[in-house]
């Protein structure tokens, strides 16, 4: 027989089309139906301006999950949670209704074709970095360190708490 272990893994949430806000407490709530996951916590919701994008200012957050399913199989539930809420990919950083990236699987290192673990722009982005240090302020990213340390090279980068509604 043999064990399940669970991973701790974040996700990195966001949208910037509709009522982004809804669409991102939504998508908060899908990944917590999950099977074999739990939504540990979640960060606050964020807005940033668009990075290499266009369109409307984003909503963002990260949630923080423990979850005994594969990266791959995780990432086929994100891509099926981002089509429900009418995910389409036009172009690369088009605006998006939702856009669910997973940022960190426990401390693996996995580089595909279809999945890179860390995240590979998650250092360079304010809108990841500042929730994901909320919700664990000593996480450290496998095979770059501390996320702490990259703060300071987003820190020109526009991004602000948005109130609870």
């Amino acid at each position: 027989m043999s064990m399940q272990v669970n991973l701790q893994v974040f996700i990195g949430i966001g949208a910037n089309l509709g009522d982004a806000a809804a669409t991102v407490s939504k998508a908060i709530a899908a990944l917590a139906q999950l099977p074999d996951t739990t939504l540990v916590a979640r960060s606050a919701l964020f807005g940033s301006a668009p990075i290499d994008s266009s369109g409307d200012d984003y909503v963002n957050a990260v949630a923080e999950l423990s979850t005994s399913l594969s990266a791959a199989d995780l990432l086929q539930h994100l891509q099926a949670i981002e089509l429900a809420h009418g995910r389409e990919r036009p172009y690369r950083n088009a605006p998006r209704t939702l856009d669910l990236d997973l940022l960190l699987y426990g401390d693996e290192e996995i580089n595909t074709t279809d999945l890179q673990i860390p995240h590979p722009r998650m250092t360079e982005r304010a809108f990841v970095l500042l929730p994901l240090l909320l919700l664990s302020a000593d996480i450290n990213i496998p095979g770059k360190g501390r996320a702490q340390d990259y703060v300071a090279a987003v820190a020109k980068q526009r991004i602000q708490e948005l109130p609870i509604t």
